[in-house]
């Protein structure tokens, strides 16, 4: 019997939780195999982005995803992710193929939000395609201030949530 490999499928992000007045912005690189299924950014159970969030802006983390996006979103929070698409095997960042990424469209994005000072990167992954693939050819992004925090994926175990929620901070001063 011959045993295939599993098809590595082309995947496609979730539009921006945002409003015209989103003051920050939050990307990750691409949503997971658990989020896809959801349609829900950050849906992996052990994912703390929700639980972060929730102990920084005063929320409930067990509220539903609709009550959970709109209080980022009335603290003017903004979510997206770089990668509007990609070929990816499983929800390891490390697992993207590099000639298959297609990029949101950020420079409308900004356009259309003048209010973002902050863009703050869920994990290195993250940080590095934007910083090479986006940043550099944006214009008037000089006034931006740009953040790694650790990733809020299970699989950054090495800092413990009470790292991660100290360096989350950052999205609210």
């Amino acid at each position: 019997m011959i045993i295939e490999d599993p098809p590595i499928v082309h995947i496609h992000s979730f539009p921006p939780i945002e409003r015209h007045n989103s003051s920050v912005l939050i990307l990750g690189s691409i949503p997971g195999k658990a989020s896809l299924q959801a349609q829900q950014y950050y849906a992996h159970p052990r994912n703390v982005f929700w639980k972060i969030i929730s102990e920084i802006l005063g929320a409930k983390a067990v509220n539903s995803y609709e009550a959970r996006t709109s209080s980022i979103v009335a603290a003017r929070i903004a979510l997206w992710d770089v990668l509007k698409s990609c070929r990816r095997e499983s929800s390891l960042d490390c697992d993207i193929e590099h000639d298959t990424i297609i990029l949101n469209d950020f420079a409308s994005f900004f356009r259309s939000h003048p209010y973002i000072h902050r863009v703050c990167f869920n994990g290195a992954k993250a940080e590095s395609l934007y910083m090479k693939l986006v940043q550099p050819f944006l214009q008037n992004s000089s006034n931006i201030e740009y953040i790694r925090l650790p990733s809020t994926s299970p699989a950054n175990a090495a800092i413990s949530f009470d790292e991660k929620l100290v360096a989350w901070k950052a999205i609210a001063s």
